[in-house]
Formats: structure tokens, sequence, C-alpha cells
């Protein structure tokens, strides 16, 4: 039997060696083609979780940004309302009204009615202004008086009659009535524009400084995951300006910490001193568009809406016969000669000192408690010497970086067609869904609207105190916390949100080389290949961490990575 089959092998071995050959070559391939397929699995696998993160971290960086403008908003607001009291003036015609009234026949001959006589309708739309403010007459203080003769007198009435008052203000600022009213057609203008103005510019700040810092802090996490630092894995947490610079500052990484903290400081130029030169300018706007009118003017909606736009004709693109934006950089960023001066003022440089000394005091003693008391003397300063002086060359070549590109962005045409758009819904906020409503009894308006309304909006016509009492009241609003009804207007404009975009995911590839990211990943891979060579037990920790590294970056094809191409690529995509 054994014979036989002998045999018979010797005389099929031939077509049982093909045979073996096909069946070991058919499961060489099959493996082969498995492994392949399990590859692009978990590469897709993995870009997909990559992508999802990238995604999450950039949502939730605009919700930071969010919170932020609400945090930021009450500190312009109180400068601007502080700097344009126009309950104060308010106050000063209704005392003057009553002061002639009680005083009975004047001396002089009496002033004549285009200046002084106010309707009935005016003294309505005095009234509703004040309550409409939620600022009652007395609590408005009274103008600073100036010194009097007699220095060591004191005056301590807090409500003097109508009378003295008259008689203990300066006559420089002893106004008549149309020169009052005058005033308080300017600055209630003024001021609810200005805070369109400015809130618009701060939201648009916001989201450049913490979209940039966002992907400072996304690649920055991908080194950590490289090097295999404290931080294995790519965070997901609240990455607004407190959260992030805590987060850095607890994982000893102190140049980014107090880098971040410079450049987010540099809000402080718009929110103390660059929204009183875009007070000026739109001052400027509002006196030749509405400085011919008067108390008795009868205005329609229409007519109201042509004079803002003029306004803002001349504050966002200049004189009419210029086709040239206004620059923004300067009221956004202050000029190289005053950087130092932001930080300074803003407390950020003391706080830094302070900051550095307390980091190094934590690492002396965690060096001592670790280290051998015979060696945590010499342990404690080489610790201390790892972390870089407040005016170290790399924080110093960061921030400028960071400001460059902002101020590279700022300066770009899509800046100004994000903040036209954000500008134009805080515009129709106040127009139409306050104004409208409001003063001229007509509801909101959405899209085209009927030819009935159309009609009301050209011809019903009220007289402008009543449009100048929404505004006192819409200027509380405009700078107002939660809710903020135009806040949440401009941040749904649908192009902000791509702007964010665009500025989180260009110029990634200058900001890894600047950042030394390539160099970075270069060691780790010269040390996988040298623990390959060796073999070292090192081998599989070093090759892990490569794959993470590939697994968590989501690159942006460097032939788009400028801000321009990324944003035309947005909007094809559109």
């Amino acid at each position: 039997m054994f014979a036989a089959t002998r045999q018979w092998f010797r005389r099929h071995r031939t077509p049982i060696a093909i045979g073996v050959g096909v069946v070991g070559a058919g499961y060489v391939a099959t493996q082969y083609v498995l492994s392949k397929l399990n590859d692009a699995r978990e590469r897709m696998s993995s870009d997909r979780i990559a992508k999802e993160n990238l995604r999450r971290r950039f949502e939730q960086n605009q919700e930071d940004c969010t919170f932020t403008v609400l945090a930021l908003l009450p500190t312009v607001t109180t400068n601007i309302l502080e700097s344009m009291n126009t309950e104060a003036i308010t106050y000063q015609i209704q005392h003057m009204k009553t002061g002639a009234a009680a005083a009975g026949a004047p001396a002089r001959s009496p002033p004549s009615i285009a200046d002084t006589l106010v309707t009935e309708d005016e003294s309505r739309s005095m009234i509703s202004m004040q309550s409409e403010s939620g600022i009652h007459a007395s609590q408005v203080a009274l103008p600073t008086q100036a010194p009097t003769s007699n220095p060591t007198t004191t005056t301590t009435t807090t409500a003097p009659s109508a009378g003295e008052a008259a008689q203990e203000l300066p006559a420089k600022q002893r106004k008549t009535k149309r020169q009052l009213w005058d005033e308080l057609t300017i600055s209630s203008i003024t001021r609810a524009y200005t805070l369109l103005y400015t809130t618009s510019l701060l939201v648009m700040l916001t989201r450049i400084q913490l979209n940039l810092l966002g992907r400072r802090s996304y690649l920055s996490s991908v080194v950590s995951l490289a090097t295999g630092s404290a931080q294995a894995t790519i965070s997901l947490e609240n990455n607004d300006d407190d959260n992030l610079l805590q987060q850095q500052h607890a994982l000893g990484n102190s140049t980014d910490f107090e880098v971040n903290r410079k450049y987010l400081a540099f809000s402080w130029w718009l929110l103390n001193r660059s929204w009183a030169d875009l007070a000026q300018r739109v001052e400027t706007a509002v006196r030749a568009s509405f400085g011919h009118l008067s108390p008795r003017d009868l205005v329609s909606l229409d007519n109201f809406a042509d004079y803002t736009r003029a306004v803002r004709q001349a504050v966002e693109r200049g004189p009419l016969e210029s086709a040239i934006p206004s620059r923004w950089l300067s009221l956004v960023l202050p000029p190289p000669g005053l950087e130092d001066y932001v930080l300074r003022e803003s407390g950020i440089l003391a706080d830094s000192a302070a900051a550095t000394f307390e980091h190094i005091d934590r690492s002396e003693a965690e060096a001592a408690a670790e280290a051998d008391p015979s060696t945590s003397d010499a342990a404690a300063p080489t610790r201390s010497q790892t972390i870089p002086s407040p005016d170290s060359p790399s924080q110093v070549a960061a921030l400028r970086r960071m400001l460059d590109e902002t101020a590279d962005v700022v300066e770009s045409p899509t800046f100004s067609h994000v903040l036209t758009e954000i500008l134009d819904a805080g515009f129709a906020t106040l127009l139409e869904r306050k104004v409208a409503p409001v003063a001229f009894d007509l509801p909101p308006s959405v899209g085209e609207g009927s030819i009935e309304l159309n009609r009301l909006r050209n011809e019903k016509v009220v007289q402008l105190p009543k449009i100048l009492s929404v505004l006192t009241r819409q200027a509380h609003v405009i700078g107002s916390g939660m809710p903020n009804e135009y806040l949440h207007e401009m941040e749904a404009v649908r192009d902000l949100e791509a702007f964010a975009a665009v500025v989180y995911s260009s110029n990634w590839e200058s900001e890894i080389h600047e950042e030394g990211l390539l160099a970075a990943a270069e060691e780790v891979r010269q040390q996988a290949a040298e623990a390959v060579a060796s073999g070292t037990s090192e081998e599989k920790s070093v090759l892990t961490g490569q794959a993470q590294v590939d697994e968590s970056l989501v690159m942006v094809d460097p032939s788009q990575s400028t801000l321009e191409s990324a944003w035309e690529r947005a909007l094809d995509q559109s």
C-alpha cells in the first residue's frame, strides 16, 4: 500500500508541485491584498478621525470667539457711553425748559421759535427717550462745574434748582436749545453707529486671534504627540484665551504661554484707544449727513436709511469720489512704535515677569522634592535655566510673526468684504427691526417687502426726536451682554465662518517651517530608522509615535495654503 502510494506521488509529482505552488501563491496574494485593504481601511479611519477632531476643535474655537467677544464688549461699551453721554444732553434740554418756566418772564428777549420752541411731539419724544433708554433724568449727573474763585467753598447739594444750576454753569456751557438739539442728534446717532462699528471690528479681531492660536495649538499638539511629551493625545478641550493659556502653562510650555498672552493683549488697543479715532471718523460722517436736520424735520424711513448709507460710505470708503476702502489696520492693531506701550498699559509685561518667577520657584521646588537632598541644590538651577526670559528672542520672533500675519489678514480684501457683510447685518438689525417698528410703526422688513410696505417706508414720516429716542435706547442694547441680538446677527453671517476657516487652515506650511515642526518630525524619523537598524526595544514605541503623528496631522495642500487662495476655494464651494 505504501509502495503504491509512493509510486502514485512519483508519477504525479509535477501536477502536485504545480498545485501546491498555485495554492501557496494564491494564499500569499490573498494575504497581501487583505493587508493592503486593512491598511487602506485604517488609513481612511485615521483620516476620518483626524478630520473629525479638527472639525470639533474648529467649532469649539468659534464658540470661544463668541464668549470672548461677550466678555470684552462691556469694556469698550462703557468707554463709548461715558464719552458720548447722550442722556446728559437730554437732561440739559429738559433742565432748560423747566428753568425757563420757573423763572417766568426772562430778562432778555426771547429767542426765536425755530431755536427754542419745544412742541408737544418733541416733549413726548424727550420723555420717550429717557424712559426707553432706561435712565431717569435724576440719574444723570450735571456737567462738571468749573472751580470757583473761592476754593474753600464746597457744594453739597446734589439736586440744585433750575435757576441755581443755570447761574452756576459757566458762560461757555450756556447753549441755546437748538445747539443742544444739534448736539443730541449728532451724539445719539454717532454713539449707536460707533458701537456697531466697534462690535464688528471686535468680532473680526477675535476671530483672527483665536483661530491663529487654535491653529498653533493644533500643530503644537501634533508635536507633543510626536516627541512623546506629557500630552500624548490631541486635546479637544475649551481652547479660548484663558483655558488655552492655562493649558500651555500647566504643560510647562512657557514660551507659547507668554507669546499667546502678549498677542491676545493687543485687543486692548481697540477696547481702550482706537475706538476714539473710529468715533471721530463716524462723527465727521454723521455731521456731514445729518447735520442739516432740525428737531422739527419730518423724516421717512427711506430718507433715514439714505442718510445712514451716506455715513457708511464716508466711514468705510472715504470720500464719495474715492474707490479705495478705508484702512482698518490702525484701528485693530497699534503701530509698531506703540506695541510696547500697549503691553505695558494692559499689564502683560508685569504679569509676565511675575509668572516667570512663579514658574521658576515651582520648578525649583519640584526638582528639590524629586532629587536627592545632596544634589537638589545643583538640580534646581538647571531646571530654572530652561525657562525663557520675558524678552527672549524666541518669544519676540514668534510674537512678531503672529502680529505680521494678523496685519496681513486685516489688510486683505477678504477682511474688508466680510466686515462689510457684518456691518450690513448690524445696521439692518438696527434700522429694520428696531427703528422701523418702534419709531415708524412699520412691520419688520422681510426680503424685498410688499408694495404697500415700500410705499409706507417712503411716505410715512416722523419727527427726528422719535428716531433719536430709539437710537439712544439701542446704544445700551448693542453693547450689552447675553442675549445680544446684534452680535447674534453678525455671527450668523455665512462668510464669517468661512473667513474663520480660512484663517484656521491657511499658512500651515509656513507655520510648520517657522515653528520647527519639520525638524521635530525629521528627528522622529531618524530615531525610527536607527531603531530599525539596531533592533532596540525602542523600535515599537518610536514607530508607534510616528504612526500617531501621521494619523493625527491633517495637512493642507501647500499650493492652496495662502489666505487668498483658500478664500477663493471656499467661495467656489459655497
